[in-house]
């Protein structure tokens, strides 16, 4: 089985490049630069379409043929700022000179260029409240399924604080069946605050064939193939992460595990 737990390969540059191929699946691809100030990033976006977030720090981007200018206010995640963000379609290049040091998350998926290229964010993000409880946990939606924004990805931003749990009650959404479920290969960037703390994420399938549980530090990625995947921040220690989907159909459904239907049921009403 692929690997489901990715450290950093480097201390900065280009310290994630996960494709599909490298996640044994088809849609979903994600990497992650840390450049210092001067530095510079450049891609061109071939046949699939890219987010790119500003998670911390300042960068000049250009893209698409056209210069973006400075994008980026929040020097530190955990400020819970809205993100400033650029969608590019396919067959376009991009390149991002850092005006400060600066965490870039590039996230990919298919592209069929029906969608022009755009900046996302600040502006038409807002932090919501989710859940109840220790489920409680707070969102910046930046490309979800109601902003019509992308052909393919789905992107978020979430915020857990720190006791609670997140991506909870456990679910999936790894079968191809509209309205009821829809098939999402999904990726977590996963940051904590304090930075030395971890986390824990289980991904696990109802019949336990995919079973993994997991301690993820600062800067870890985690790819959910298929299966529940919830996450749970310890006492003392925030969690962040960037959740990046996409599949055949460009639908966020679910279904949840049968040990935690009742708690779905019972937050619902």
């Amino acid at each position: 089985m692929t690997r489901l737990l990715h450290r950093p390969t480097a201390d900065h540059g280009k310290v994630h490049d996960i494709t599909p191929q490298d996640a044994g699946w088809t849609y979903v691809g994600f990497s992650l630069y840390r450049l210092r100030a001067g530095e510079e990033a450049i891609e061109a976006t071939g046949d699939r379409e890219v987010i790119i977030v500003m998670v911390e720090g300042k960068a000049r981007l250009t893209g698409a043929d056209r210069d973006w200018g400075v994008l980026g206010d929040r020097m530190d995640v955990f400020e819970k700022t809205p993100p400033h963000c650029l969608y590019l379609p396919g067959g376009t290049d991009w390149r991002a000179m850092a005006e400060t040091d600066c965490t870039m998350a590039v996230c990919t998926a298919p592209g069929r260029s029906g969608h022009p290229a755009r900046r996302i964010g600040p502006d038409g993000i807002t932090l919501t409240e989710r859940g109840r409880g220790t489920n409680t946990r707070h969102i910046n939606n930046i490309a979800m399924e109601a902003e019509d924004y992308a052909d393919s990805l789905l992107v978020t931003e979430v915020f857990t604080p720190a006791g609670h749990w997140s991506s909870f009650p456990s679910h999936r959404h790894d079968e191809d069946d509209f309205p009821r479920i829809t098939l999402l290969e999904e990726t977590y960037y996963h940051r904590l605050n304090p930075a030395n703390g971890f986390a824990v994420q289980r991904v696990y399938t109802d019949d336990r064939s995919l079973d993994e549980t997991m301690a993820v530090s600062d800067g870890d990625v985690v790819c959910v193939p298929r299966g529940h995947h919830p996450c749970g921040a310890p006492y003392g220690f925030e969690l962040y992460y960037l959740n990046v989907m996409a599949g055949p159909l460009r639908k966020w459904r679910f279904v949840a595990a049968p040990e935690v239907e009742w708690i779905m049921d019972r937050d619902a009403t």
